[in-house]
């Protein structure tokens, strides 16, 4: 039989003896040998997926009910994601080889509830980049076209679940990192409240903006994996202590009021294939009953430079700790500790993340911290201070998730600042600590996916995933 591509069916397939866990391995097994061109997976932990496949169809057999939420969901993790055991290595050479001695406090949750985890897939490397090409493993490929980027940094998660090799992806969102790709590759694309899933356990890219988030099918397979990794943790401080919701329970075709910037669909560098889309998409929402509005933001090319600023600043102190002597990479033949850390630096990080630790230096050092890390953080500020105004008029921001499809690989590798300004859209739902759901709205007129974002206030996970699922496709 067909592969269900949603937990709910996959459940109810096992439950009538039509399917279980080791056939879902074995598919998923087949799928990854099938896709090695698209060059998805760093590592397929094989072995070990298939006894746990094993283990939890006994478990099933023995007693139904003993089984877990998770039961039968098959996931990849991104390489940013501590497993114990496993290497993580961020896509980057300077930790090739190194094994988490612990498991990130969100994977611990998803085994507790009978996921497998079926292997780790590529990144830009630390995170840092919107087409997977930054990564020390090479790029990962679009399925749609593999020709074509399938945006980042996680865009090898976004790709393993359009390509079938998987149920679904867990990622890390800094400025879009999930909702691009997964507009790119046309799959759902969530990220949660800043706090809402504990981040011990993430290699840290920029501590204030990073959260874990989730790519999937559809909107039940991403309530039902928030519903498990979200909650309070001892290991992370700004984790939220507000008790978890049954996400999973919550869906509602409730009119809802709607903003749209219209600087944003109207902006110079948009995408015209994406801006019909678009507004086709608005014109559908005002048909099924909901109301829609544009809204004046006047912060939208403030966005991109106060973001770079603030989170380069804090990638260059979160990388200082890959200095050759506790982990990761050490230079051969130095000749003192400071040639340790400049070889073992130089050798081990790659020309993006170099560029940001570079320029996140220089906005914090002394003469010009206030000129540009200070103002930022205003910025920030500020762009918090008119969302939420908004929000309190509204339900919903929508934008799109990206202006432009996805492009060839390649095209961006000698201009950072064009792949920088292609997060316009995506990195403000990170600098006001909001949740955000990227959803695919069609295919452009070149053939490939095109999606838009909703984003909601803080918290407000809920309202999101079950307005979301309350749309008609």
């Amino acid at each position: 039989m067909p592969i269900p591509t949603s937990l709910p069916a996959i459940k109810s397939a096992i439950s009538e003896g039509k399917t279980n866990c080791t056939s879902l391995v074995e598919h998923y097994l087949e799928r990854i040998e099938a896709t090695r061109h698209l060059n998805i997976y760093i590592e397929v932990f094989t072995d070990e997926a298939r006894q746990r496949a094993k283990e939890l169809d006994e478990k099933f057999a023995q007693n139904p009910a003993s089984v877990g939420k998770l039961f039968g969901a098959v996931i990849s993790l991104k390489d940013v994601i501590c497993y114990a055991g496993h290497e993580v290595t961020a896509g980057s050479k300077i930790l090739k080889g190194f094994k988490s001695l612990f498991s990130a406090t969100a994977v611990e949750r998803l085994l507790a509830e009978d996921a497998i985890i079926i292997g780790r897939v590529n990144c830009d490397e630390f995170a840092m980049g919107s087409t997977n090409e930054t990564s020390c493993y090479g790029p990962t490929r679009n399925a749609a076209d593999p020709t074509k980027v399938p945006g980042g940094s996680s865009g090898a998660s976004a790709v393993s679940v359009q390509a079938g090799t998987c149920l679904a992806s867990i990622g890390s969102d800094t400025g879009g990192s999930v909702r691009q790709p997964a507009a790119f590759c046309g799959v759902v694309g969530f990220k949660p409240t800043y706090g809402r899933i504990s981040r011990h356990g993430l290699l840290a890219y920029a501590s204030s903006f990073d959260q874990i988030g989730i790519l999937a099918n559809n909107m039940a397979d991403v309530a039902a994996l928030l519903e498990v990794m979200a909650g309070p943790d001892e290991f992370d401080a700004t984790c939220s202590e507000r008790p978890v919701e049954s996400f999973s329970q919550t869906q509602t075709s409730k009119p809802a009021k709607i903003a749209y910037f219209d600087s944003a669909i109207n902006h110079p560098g948009m995408d015209a294939g994406v801006k019909k889309l678009t507004f086709d998409f608005i014109e559908k929402l005002r048909d099924e009953g909901h109301t829609v509005e544009p809204v004046g933001f006047d912060y939208l090319d403030f966005i991109i430079p106060a973001y770079y600023v603030l989170t380069t600043a804090e990638a260059s102190s979160n990388l200082s700790r890959y200095d050759g002597i506790r982990f990761g990479q050490r230079t051969e033949g130095a000749k003192d500790i400071h040639e340790v850390y400049k070889k073992s630096r130089t050798e081990g990080f790659g020309t993006e993340v170099k560029r940001r630790i570079m320029l996140g230096t220089f906005v914090l050092s002394s003469g010009y911290y206030d000129a540009y890390y200070a103002k930022a953080q205003r910025v920030r500020r500020l762009i918090l201070e008119r969302t939420e105004e908004i929000l309190q008029k509204f339900n919903f921001i929508l934008m799109p998730a990206s202006p432009t499809p996805a492009w060839n690989i390649g095209e961006m590798a000698d201009d950072p600042v064009a792949m920088y300004l292609a997060d316009i859209f995506t990195v403000q739902a990170n600098m006001v600590g909001m949740p955000a759901i990227a959803l695919p709205i069609g295919q452009h007129p070149c053939g490939l996916p095109v999606g838009v974002q909703f984003m909601a206030g803080k918290f407000q996970e809920a309202e999101l995933l079950g307005f979301a699922a309350g749309l008609k496709s």
